[in-house]
């Protein structure tokens, strides 16, 4: 099993940022065994030689690193990955750097030109207004550029990612230009880092790329007759699918009902339970999507119903339609609340007969709106947990709050939001599944969502392709356009995905 050392930056005004990164790295690096997070300035001589690799993340621009790990990595024989800043540190530690590595930096290029890197003949994207600064470098000799970055005006390139071998050494120093952790999106340039991740901790990984669709927000109200019809579409098909179950239907204020509040319980709509019970016969996988998908009485941030809101975090609506992620609702500072939504949703699927009293609760979930606190996927580590132990997976994407590596308090305004390409336990101590595509959704005025396509999930599945060993993941609802489905699952068969269940994954 690789054992992976997450190094850090911590000072100057920006410095928490670098805990974030190196959790995203982290999670990312447990997908190949285990890992180890400190800041740079605690390294120790010899450390990077006890681990198979070694990735540090350069976030602060002349972070103090020790002597010792400048002198480590320059005689490593294990790989090294450098991401971004300080490296003129270690160049200068090494006056023959260029002639032995075969490359040198030139200086920072802050232009918004740069909206594509090139990576395995795949054209990722990159959000071209990041002008936080990507390295120059000049390459004369025994180096392979990994990944060229585009210029919108004139097409010429320049390398993103790089690899060299000290002279008459076994180990190598990967460097990226900048940080793939910022401003990451579907069909990103992360995806390259995240295939990198192979090179350093498992290089003999073979390739496979595998597909996992899952059906969202079926509550109480959904018609039963459009869940059989999409059971039997996949099932025809031969493709195995998750579906992710709302026990509580709430409309507070009747939102939907003309003024008149309604609460249905999944015990009180049998069959809508029947529909349920035969999506899982044709090859489903019952999945928890919280307990009501909505906060109280009010907009978090919508309409206030099931399905439309988010349930454990709270977020209110600008009137561009922009979002702001306020933190935890307030009755988070009970650490028993999100525990007992849990509790609460898996006696309403035994009451439903959808499961047992042994096993309440089914062995994956997803936290609506892709939202929560570290005290609530905390909670439900320790609820499913119960019943799955380490087995209890989510398939989302997460939110990681500075504070949860340096074992501080954990500031919940602070914090990314991740999705893996392939099968990690994150830092939160669970399995979580790849997010890689988002979700077919067509133009919604209430919710402001952007349309997303079939088209454009493709066209994010081909460049998931790059990740050796990725897998392109979406969602859809059962109110969609069938035909949507279709076209979206017959473009991913057709980039030689193959569709798998959440427990293959």
């Amino acid at each position: 099993m690789a054992t992976s050392l997450v190094l850090y930056d911590t000072t100057s005004t920006w410095g928490w940022l670098g805990e974030l990164y190196a959790m995203m790295a982290a999670n990312l690096a447990s997908h190949f065994g285990s890992w180890t997070a400190m800041p740079v300035i605690s390294y120790k001589s010899g450390l990077i030689g006890q681990y198979t690799a070694t990735i540090y993340i350069g976030s602060t621009y002349d972070e103090p690193l020790p002597t010792a790990f400048l002198d480590d990595v320059l005689s490593s024989t294990t790989p090294v990955i450098w991401i971004r800043d300080n490296i003129w540190q270690l160049t200068a530690r090494n006056p023959n750097f260029q002639n032995n590595y075969g490359w040198l930096w030139t200086g920072f290029d802050f232009s918004s030109e740069v909206a594509a890197v090139q990576y395995k003949g795949k054209t990722l994207k990159r959000y071209s207004a990041n002008q936080a600064g990507i390295m120059g470098t000049s390459v004369s000799a025994a180096v392979t550029v990994l990944a060229n970055c585009v210029r919108s005006s004139d097409g010429s390139l320049f390398p993103w990612a790089l690899r060299s071998n000290r002279l008459g050494s076994t180990g190598s120093l990967t460097y990226l230009a900048e940080n793939p952790f910022v401003y990451t999106s579907e069909g990103d340039r992360y995806l390259a880092f995240c295939d990198l991740l192979f090179d350093a901790l498992a290089p003999n990984t073979p390739v496979r790329h595998r597909a996992f669709v899952r059906i969202e927000d079926i509550d109480p109200t959904y018609d039963p007759i459009e869940l059989r019809a999409l059971a039997d579409y996949l099932s025809g098909e031969g493709i195995p699918f998750g579906f992710q179950i709302i026990p509580l239907y709430i409309d507070p204020v009747g939102y939907w009902n003309n003024g008149v509040p309604v609460t249905i319980p999944l015990s009180k709509a049998p069959d809508v339970v029947s529909a349920l019970k035969y999506m899982r016969s044709r090859g489903g996988e019952m999945m928890l999507h919280g307990y009501t998908h909505q906060y109280s009485n009010v907009p978090n941030p919508y309409t206030g119903v099931t399905g439309d809101e988010c349930e454990f975090f709270r977020i209110t609506q600008n009137a561009d339609g922009s979002l702001n992620y306020l933190g935890p609702v307030s009755e988070d500072a009970n650490p028993n609340w999100a525990k007992n939504r849990f509790i609460s949703a898996g006696n309403e699927l035994v009451k439903s007969g959808l499961t047992t009293k042994l096993k309440p609760l089914p062995q994956f979930s997803t936290f609506p709106s892709y939202a929560a606190s570290a005290s609530d996927y905390r909670a439900a580590q320790s609820v499913f947990g119960q019943y799955y132990g380490n087995n209890f997976v989510r398939a989302e994407r997460t939110l990681y709050f500075s504070g949860l590596l340096a074992g501080g308090t954990i500031d919940p305004t602070r914090f990314v939001g991740q999705f893996l390409p392939y099968t990690g336990r994150d830092i939160y101590g669970t399995k979580v599944l790849a997010d890689t595509l988002g979700g077919i959704e067509t133009a919604d005025p209430i919710r402001n969502f952007p349309e997303r396509t079939p088209a454009q999930i493709i066209a994010d599945a081909e460049r998931t392709l790059v990740v050796r060993d990725g897998v392109a993941a979406f969602f859809t609802h059962p109110y969609d356009d069938p035909q949507l489905l279709k076209d979206t699952i017959n473009g991913l068969k057709a980039l030689g995905y193959a569709f798998v269940s959440p427990t293959a994954l």
